[in-house]
């Protein structure tokens, strides 16, 4: 399919320098797909790993199968990061393969720095500032005065921002709420069959609803259960509430048999949650009736098991189209070049494509510093005393200002155990649940209105968020846990500056130095990686030894003390 393409523009002379950028961007989307899988899609298992509910090798493999479902219903979210931020239409070929180009040397260097560090960042916002910086640089060159649609950018990025806040506030409600009902009791028969049906169905309900009623709303299956809901509202007076574009005209919707609408409660929409909600919540009362402590020990670690799965799709349809999207456009480039870039950029992307990305993503997940990512999200908000975990001095101090141990602010989580193994446990299945289930409800909802949001920023804000609602900085290294928190948010304004700044020179660079200067920036890209794990290696002895001292100060005490 690729190859009457690269023959027809490697006999041109002048358009090498595309064919070149062209290989090397289906080489960096197979490079930054890794890379994204070493960062952001560690985040998926963090809750299930750190209730050590499965090993996480296991946890990788089904998270990895679920993303890769996601990816192939990705089509509505992967225009925002294709031709939202800016508009390729306006340039020519060549410009908008060193755009895409320049994005995937930055990226890709950004991504490895952090995951050698074990820090979370979100591949959302960093393929935002890219393209921004990028897209900006060029149209500074070039003279161009409207490539950048400023205020498409500006929607996203404020939708990332809401997507923090609402999720560390849900989080933070949810967790104080169902804790302070069910306590430590989560897997006794009588506190399950008298709050954990309606906490636990709920749960489900919301699970369901996003995902599916909201987060895949092309596949046919759904668009069916939408109509059906649709008749059901019409039933009860009214009319055809959540998706009235599907009808043309007045005239159409009336020879249909529905009633337009616009605004208003959606009646039959109330009535599907709340029976669904009843149905899961009878669900799991025979189950628990049924087979007693069996069942009620299983509840919310499954429901823990489903919400990674949930939240697994809903990455693979907003973060992995994300990182796919400028490696995928400039494929499209090279297929219909002689269309032109309008045409080219509203080529489809095929369904193959997206596999593909889902299987290289996979592959990252595997790797040592997506275990490393993994552990240091999951110690910073451990419910026990002493992590393992790295933060400067001055976030140190910050922290210990806000951090107090006052009688009574005791972490109202139960004490952390340790496996069978000698595994320590770092979440109750009460409260990876919840984690869960907040940050697959949160990305679900931005997917349905095709906002790319970050699953690396809303699961670390539900981390936070139920943390605080269990009070779990207010014990052990309160203050270094809360650190890092600081450090990793002040990370992700260095990451946004250094993304949009670095890859606005590297888009110049590659744009007047050509393939030279293509071949600088990939050497560049190189030598930083090696630095980068080196000093992450050297970090986490670091970090390992002083935890080792704060656990055993005995063994540390010198014989002058």
């Amino acid at each position: 399919m690729l190859v009457d393409p690269l023959l027809a523009l490697s006999a041109d002379p002048n358009k090498l320098q595309f064919v070149v950028l062209f290989a090397f961007s289906v080489t960096m989307l197979i490079w930054d797909t890794v890379e994204v899988g070493r960062n952001d899609a560690s985040n998926l298992i963090n809750s299930v790993y750190g209730a050590r509910l499965m090993t996480r090798r296991t946890a990788v493999r089904i998270a990895g199968a679920a993303t890769i479902v996601g990816a192939l219903l990705a089509a509505g979210v992967i225009e925002t990061a294709r031709k939202g931020i800016f508009k390729p239409s306006q340039l020519q070929p060549e410009e908008a393969a060193a755009i895409y180009v320049s994005v995937y040397v930055v990226d890709t260097v950004l991504l490895y720095a952090y995951s050698s560090f074990g820090m979370q960042v979100s591949t959302t916002a960093c393929l935002v500032f890219e393209l921004l910086g990028a897209s900006y640089a060029m149209s500074l060159l070039r003279g161009y005065s409207s490539v950048v649609q400023w205020s498409k950018a500006g929607t996203v990025v404020t939708a990332i921002v809401l997507s923090i806040f609402l999720a560390g506030f849900a989080a933070f409600v949810v967790q104080r709420l169902v804790r302070g009902i069910i306590q430590d009791k989560a897997e006794e028969v009588r506190t399950m069959l008298l709050h954990g049906t309606w906490i636990g169905g709920g749960m489900a309900t919301g699970l369901s609803f996003f995902m599916i009623l909201k987060g895949a709303q092309k596949v046919p299956a759904v668009e069916w259960l939408h109509g059906q809901i649709d008749a059901f509202n019409n039933w009860l007076g009214g009319g055809t509430w959540h998706d009235p574009s599907k009808f043309k005209d007045v005239a159409e919707a009336a020879a249909s048999g529905v009633q337009i609408v616009a605004g208003g409660v959606n009646v039959g929409m109330i009535a599907s949650v709340f029976l669904l909600w009843i149905f899961f919540g009878a669900l799991i009362a025979v189950l628990v009736r049924r087979y007693r402590e069996r069942a009620a020990q299983r509840v919310f670690p499954v429901l823990a098991t489903l919400g990674m799965i949930a939240m697994a799709v809903a990455f693979g349809q907003n973060d992995l189209a994300n990182c796919a999207s400028p490696g995928l456009a400039t494929i499209n480039l090279l297929l219909h070049w002689d269309q032109g870039t309008a045409a080219a950029t509203k080529a489809d992307i095929t369904w193959y494509m997206l596999l593909g990305t889902g299987l290289l993503l996979f592959m990252g997940m595997r790797t040592k510093n997506a275990t490393r990512v993994t552990k240091t999200a999951v110690r910073m908000g451990s419910q026990t005393d002493h992590v393992g975990l790295y933060a400067p001095r001055w976030c140190i101090a910050i922290a210990q200002r806000l951090v107090t141990h006052r009688p009574g602010d005791a972490s109202l989580a139960p004490r952390s155990r340790f496996t069978e193994r000698g595994k320590r446990i770092h979440f109750d299945p009460l409260r990876a649940t919840v984690i869960m289930c907040i940050s697959a409800s949160v990305i679900a909802m931005a997917s349905s209105y095709k906002l790319p949001v970050s699953t690396t920023y809303v699961t670390f804000a539900a981390i936070v968020g139920s943390g605080m609602g269990d009070r779990v900085f207010e014990q052990g290294d309160a203050a270094l846990k809360m650190a890092r928190a600081i450090w990793i948010v002040f990370s992700w304004f260095m990451a946004a500056a250094i993304a949009a700044v670095f890859t606005g020179i590297v888009c110049l660079i590659i744009h007047f130095a050509g393939l030279f200067g293509l071949a600088a920036t990939i050497g560049l890209n190189l030598y930083l990686r090696r630095i980068f794990r080196d000093r992450g290696d050297a970090q986490t002895r670091r970090t390992r030894e002083e935890l080792m001292e704060r656990r055993h100060p005995e063994r540390y005490a010198t014989e002058f003390e």
